[in-house]
């Protein structure tokens, strides 16, 4: 039998002995302990992204020459040139342009085929482990090997469309076709990474809902448009805030296959900051190129995640 306690036991209890912790009290890290494991963590992330970005800011306003030397400090000299470099707002529509069309393509593709790989069939597993190998694969060789199959001479590609009767397409020789031809390659690369996680978050999504709409006599598509998508909108947003920060940042498979051209019509923010500080010797302008697409990824970043926590409510 337990024994009941009495009012004046209560009362001699210590203050707080016992009772839950309220609710809104905020507990020191330091007394918790925390700090001594956070820190080496603070102090890597501040070694290796904090300094590297503070000294980018430093060579963006100083005059810093291919030898070494700094000849002194410039103020916003380089951002000024930059603003007015018909180049920079190029290779920034080039970078927005991939931006768009590739993150649009994969999502709605992804979006179909996480379905497909969500549904309990035989072999699901091997078909999703086949499915990553292009986005385990490294860009450079994904970018050899589209450069063997869009070559217009002996391409995969091109033998493809003359069996149906289509003429040749220069594809990364074309300055309206190169985008899109790159486009087309991260497509196929990354797609299958975006259906992984939409395909895990539809597993993941609660039963319930769909049974009510089924009960109510909701067809499949009012289903999925009412029911399925708002409940993975915090997936998607977290899969293409994902994408974003990669695509933004593109470089690796552009430079292997056309190093920003023709005539400039791949050259995005990221490979134009390479060209101007590796192969026109200009390091302080390419540092000011650099944090021009720092500050794009970060306000792009910053949408997606707004979406997120707006999602996530």
């Amino acid at each position: 039998m337990t024994k009941p306690t009495s009012a004046s036991g209560a009362a001699k209890r210590a203050p707080g002995a016992g009772a839950p912790p309220r609710r809104g009290r905020r507990v020191d890290p330091i007394a918790r302990g925390i700090w001594p494991f956070a820190l080496p963590a603070v102090v890597v992330t501040a070694v290796l992204v904090l300094a590297p970005i503070a000294y980018t800011i430093w060579l963006s306003v100083s005059d810093r020459q291919a030898d070494g030397t700094n000849a002194g400090f410039l103020g916003f000299a380089n951002y000024t040139e930059m603003f007015a470099d018909s180049e920079f707002w190029n290779a920034l529509k080039v970078t927005v342009f991939l931006f768009a069309v590739c993150l649009i393509v994969e999502t709605l593709l992804g979006l179909a085929l996480g379905y497909v790989m969500s549904l309990d069939v035989p072999g699901r597993r091997i078909f999703q482990g086949m499915m990553l190998i292009p986005a385990i694969t490294a860009s450079v060789a994904v970018g050899l090997v589209w450069l063997l199959i869009m070559d217009p001479s002996l391409g995969a590609a091109n033998q493809i469309l003359a069996k149906v009767g289509v003429d040749p397409v220069v594809w990364l020789g074309d300055p309206d076709i190169a985008p899109w031809s790159i486009a087309l390659v991260d497509i196929w690369q990354w797609t299958p990474f975006m259906a992984l996680i939409i395909a895990a978050g539809i597993r993941s999504l609660p039963e319930e809902p769909f049974e009510a709409a089924a009960i109510d006599g909701a067809s499949g598509w009012r289903t999925a448009w009412n029911v399925g998508l708002p409940l993975l909108r915090p997936v998607l947003t977290v899969a293409m805030l994902l994408r974003t920060v990669d695509l933004v940042r593109f470089f690796d498979t552009i430079y292997i296959m056309t190093q920003g051209g023709p005539v400039n019509a791949t050259n995005t923010l990221n490979v134009y900051g390479y060209n101007t500080g590796f192969v026109d010797n200009e390091p302080s302008y390419a540092a000011t190129l650099q944090i021009a697409l720092l500050v794009l990824v970060v306000l792009i970043a910053g949408v997606f995640t707004w979406f997120r926590q707006r999602a996530a409510r």
